[in-house]
C-alpha cells in the first residue's frame, strides 16, 4: 500500500472543518417545528448541543443535573432551559441559560444550526435543541443549584455502539425507552431523542475516525 503523503494539515483538514459541515447539513433542511398553542399545557424550552474539540477529538458536553432543581433531577442533559417572556428567540434562551448554568459566555458559541423539536415525557415541555460549537472550556464557573456536574463523551461513541432498547426506572416509574449507556451513566429522554435525531442528520456527513468511535 502507497504510504500517504497527504501533508498533515490536509489529513487534519476534514475534521477541523466538521462544524462547517454540520452547518450546512442542517441548513440544507427545515426542521420540524412545534408551535406554540400546538400542544395545549406545554412550555417552551431551548437546550444547546455542545460540540467542543479536545486533544483532536470531537466530543458532545452534556451536564449532570443536580437534585435541586424542579424537573429531571440527576439526569444527564444538554444546557438550557425553560423559555423567558423577554426572550427575543430560541437562540437567545440557549445562549442565556447556558451561560446561566455553565458559565460559558454567548461570545464561546457558535450556533450551527437547528434539530427537529422533541417533547418531554415527564415534565410537559416542547424542546427547541440547538446545536454548537463551543471553546474554552477551561475554568467554566458552574452553578451548582443547577447542575452537579458535566460530562464529556466522543462524538463518534454515538454512531450507534452504544444506542440500545434500556429499561429506566425514574421517581417510581419505569420507562422502556431509547437510551445511550457511558459508564456508569445512561443518557435517556429528550436527551438521547435529540442526540439520535442528530446523528440520524448528520452522522453519515462527519467520517469520524476510527479514534473516535
Amino acid at each position: 500500500m502507497e504510504p500517504d503523503r497527504t501533508p498533515l494539515k490536509g489529513r487534519l483538514s476534514h475534521q477541523e472543518a466538521l462544524p462547517e459541515t454540520v452547518r450546512k447539513v442542517l441548513g440544507s433542511r427545515v426542521p420540524r417545528v412545534i408551535r406554540e398553542g400546538t400542544k395545549p399545557g406545554y412550555r417552551h424550552a431551548g437546550v444547546l448541543l455542545p460540540l467542543m474539540r479536545e486533544e483532536g477529538i470531537w466530543k458532545v458536553l452534556f451536564t449532570r443535573r443536580s437534585h435541586r432543581v424542579q424537573h429531571h433531577k440527576g439526569q444527564i442533559s444538554f444546557p438550557g432551559g425553560a423559555v423567558d417572556k423577554e426572550d427575543a428567540s430560541i437562540e437567545e434562551t440557549v445562549l442565556r441559560e447556558t451561560c446561566e448554568e455553565i458559565g460559558l459566555s454567548p461570545d464561546r458559541i457558535e450556533i450551527l444550526g437547528r434539530l427537529d423539536d422533541v417533547l418531554t415525557v415527564a415534565s410537559n415541555y416542547v424542546v427547541h435543541p440547538l446545536v454548537g460549537r463551543i471553546t474554552l472550556t477551561e475554568n467554566l464557573v458552574i452553578n451548582r443549584a443547577e447542575v452537579a456536574g458535566l460530562l464529556k463523551v466522543p462524538l463518534g461513541m454515538f454512531t450507534g455502539a452504544l444506542k440500545g432498547l434500556y429499561p429506566v426506572e425514574y421517581e417510581g416509574t419505569r420507562y422502556e425507552t431509547t437510551a445511550y449507556k457511558c459508564g456508569q451513566d445512561t443518557i435517556w429522554g429528550a436527551t438521547a431523542r435529540i442526540l439520535e435525531n442528530f446523528m440520524e442528520i448528520v452522522g453519515d456527513s462527519l467520517s469520524l475516525p476510527p479514534t473516535e468511535k
